[in-house]
């Protein structure tokens, strides 16, 4: 499982460069950051749900697996 631990930590540090970047330099590129980091999140909160942690614990990954999406649907509306 470390190596899931280590894998998920890099894609999210790609992410928040990613969104980082894209915000000054590339909307493709902010896009592509917010909806990977959107489909992350989610699948953290499913296996916080399947592992059987509570609301509690698993809200942060669903929080920001919303606010990563409603980055996405601003960055399509504002530049696609």
């Amino acid at each position: 499982m470390a190596t899931y631990r280590q894998l998920t930590g890099a894609l999210q540090l790609a992410g928040a460069i990613g969104l980082l970047v894209g915000l000054y330099v590339s909307p493709t590129l902010l896009l592509v950051a917010s909806i990977g980091l959107s489909l992350l999140m989610l699948v953290g909160f499913i296996v916080r749900l399947k592992i059987r942690d509570n609301l509690i614990k698993s809200s942060p990954a669903f929080t920001f697996a919303v606010i990563n999406l409603l980055i996405a649907i601003k960055t399509i509306s504002k530049y696609f």
